[in-house]
């Protein structure tokens, strides 16, 4: 994967993918959009020269033919391989009697609508990475998107109720995710949804029992395994397949 976007790189998971990617890889392009970079993120951009950072609120629907643009310019002939739609919001645990209308068209604004949209703009970047290199199979080598969504959206193990807000976000997130995976497969373009485990983070709180780069290893080892059998699916970042 030489060309990678992920948005909500500016602190979190997402810098977290950003750090792992300018240490451990051998990307050739990283792209990091926010709406507003963190010192951190300004810092590795002034260490790396493979790293840049884009401006992108993903609710303004209004910039994306902009930011497409820009993005483009950034990854040239190479399209763009790899797409993470990382950016998300998160409510408390919320119990039924207290679900505010604000709370659920937020998480489903910025979780499930952000992320089909940006997908849908950047397709000719997608399409154009797996174009330049159909001769490899499908997967990270020639082009893939990646919809971070968690364990929370999966109606199968939903045991606990709650979370109304952030789980229909997300359990529609994993439905655009396969609805993408059938549009996509004849541009051979791989799409899955990721639960990066409950991990050390501002949204996971400090009791969560796994640290961010341990989840990022993790989820990088898994998205170069991919392969055509694996697009549509949902996966923890350990690489086990979790059920909807």
């Amino acid at each position: 994967m030489k060309t990678v976007l992920i948005t909500g790189a500016n602190r979190g998971l997402g810098l977290g993918m950003i750090k792992y990617l300018t240490k451990f890889n051998n990307t050739e392009k990283i792209i990091a959009t926010c709406r507003k970079t963190s010192e951190e993120l300004s810092l590795l951009a002034q260490e790396s020269n493979k790293l840049q950072i884009i401006s992108l609120d993903v609710t303004d629907w209004n910039s994306l033919k902009d930011v497409t643009s820009q993005i483009g310019n950034a990854v040239g002939a190479s399209g763009l391989n790899l797409l993470i739609n990382n950016a998300g919001v998160t409510t408390k645990f919320t119990k039924l009697s207290l679900v505010k209308v604000e709370q659920l068209l937020d998480n489903l604004t910025v979780n499930t609508v952000a992320p089909i949209m940006l997908t849908q703009s950047l397709v000719p970047l997608l399409k154009q990475a797996s174009e330049a290199n159909n001769s490899a199979p499908m997967g990270s080598d020639r082009a893939v998107v990646i919809n971070m969504s968690s364990i929370l959206g999966s109606i199968t193990q939903n045991d606990q109720g709650g979370f109304y807000p952030y789980r229909c976000s997300k359990a529609a997130l994993n439905a655009a995710t396969k609805s993408m995976s059938i549009d996509l497969k004849k541009e051979h373009i791989l799409v899955a949804a990721m639960h990066p485990g409950w991990v050390r983070t501002d949204m996971g709180g400090k009791n969560a029992p796994l640290d961010v780069d341990s989840s990022v290893a993790g989820m990088f080892a898994t998205i170069q395994k991919l392969g055509e059998a694996d697009s549509g699916k949902f996966f923890q970042y350990d690489g086990s397949e979790l059920p909807w």
